[in-house]
This record gives C-alpha cells, structure tokens and sequence, in this order.
C-alpha cells in the first residue's frame, strides 16, 4: 500500500524554491517541542509574579513535557524506528505520542505533589489532554500537531495576558502554510489541527487555572 504522506512529501521536495527552505525554517522554529518549552517557562515566570521561581516550575514542567518526550524521539530516529524527528509517518506516531502522554501525566503528578502554581499545573492539564485528541485522532489521520500546538500556544497566551496577545494571529498561518508546503499536511489536517489544539488549550487552561 502507498503511504500517502511520504507520496505527498515528495511532491513537495519536486517542487524547491525559497518558499521550501523558508517553509522547513518556520517548521523548525515553531515545532511543538520548543514552542511548549518556551510557552511553559512563561506560564511559570507569569504565575510567580516574574520571581525566579515561577521559572524553575516552568522548567521542571518542561522536563517532562518537552524534554524526555523529545529525546525518546530523537532516540527512535536514531535506532531507525522512526523517520525524523518530526514522525511525518502517522504510523509511527503512536508510540511517542504514548510515551509522551506517560511523561506528562508523570510530570503533571509530581508538580502536584510538590505545590506547583495552578497556572503551571492548568498547562500541563491542558497538554495532557491534547495528548489525549492527539493519540485518538492519529489512529486513522494525520493531524498537523504543529498546528495544534501553536493555536493552542496562542490560546493559553491569549487567557493569561490578554487580547493583545492577537496580533500575533498571522503566524498561525505561518505555521499551516510551512506545514502544508513541505507536504506534510493536507489544508485540512492543518485546520483541524488549530481548531482542537485551541479548543482543549483554552478550556482546560482556563477551568483549571
């Protein structure tokens, strides 16, 4: 059976020009691992009134719900389970989405045992349950987790600092377009995407919060 998504990539690699090495520069910059990296660190620092130690909450937070979920990935790439560090094989995507849920949900246990700020706890919540969309939906589509995680990133900014915070807006654009250009996504994968990451970010953030 021809797998759609490597058919789709290769389109895209026939097809090279600027807007190729600008559309994997945006997909770099904004991958889902270091968008909730940054994302959690500011979420802690905000919680803490700008201390110091709303930032080591953030990080601690961040270990379990970007770091370990990213170096189970990168080890996988290595071993040769997996493609990339992007898992573009929905296939293969089952397996670090789940270890990646047992992280966050491990992570989300022991902040709450150590008093962790509600903020941070809420954020960590909300990923677990994206996680949660995420495992369930790749079971029979792709859907962009870029996407997801960068409406979902404005979302939560958006409850905690404001409307302000929309004049970032273009960039989700950004983000589906680089997706769809390198041929990772179909329009609709990318709109799905957004519109569930954004829905479970700004739900769970901001009951739990």
């Amino acid at each position: 059976m021809i797998d759609r998504d490597l058919v789709a990539d290769d389109v895209a690699a026939a097809r090279p020009g600027p807007g190729l090495r600008v559309a994997r520069i945006v997909t770099e910059l904004t991958a889902p691992a270091v968008l909730v990296s940054l994302l959690t660190v500011v979420i802690g620092w905000h919680s803490a009134q700008g201390r110091l130690s709303g930032v080591g909450w953030g990080l601690v937070a961040v270990f379990f719900a970007s770091l370990l979920p990213m170096a189970y990935i990168v080890g996988g790439v290595r071993r040769g389970r997996l493609t990339d560090h992007h898992v573009r094989v929905r296939e293969q995507r089952r397996n670090p989405l789940l270890f990646g849920l047992g992280s966050v949900a491990a992570g989300l246990a022991l902040l709450a045992v150590l008093g962790a700020p509600r903020p941070v706890l809420a954020l960590v919540a909300a990923g677990l349950v994206g996680l949660v969309v995420a495992v369930t939906v790749s079971q029979w589509w792709k859907m962009s987790i870029h996407s997801a995680v960068a409406v979902g990133t404005l979302a939560v900014l958006l409850v905690t600092f404001g409307v302000w915070v929309l004049v970032a807006t273009p960039l989700l654009g950004l983000v589906g377009w680089s997706r769809v250009r390198l041929g990772d996504h179909t329009p609709a994968q990318v709109l799905a995407g957004g519109v569930l990451g954004g829905l479970v970010a700004a739900v769970v953030f901001t009951v739990l919060r």
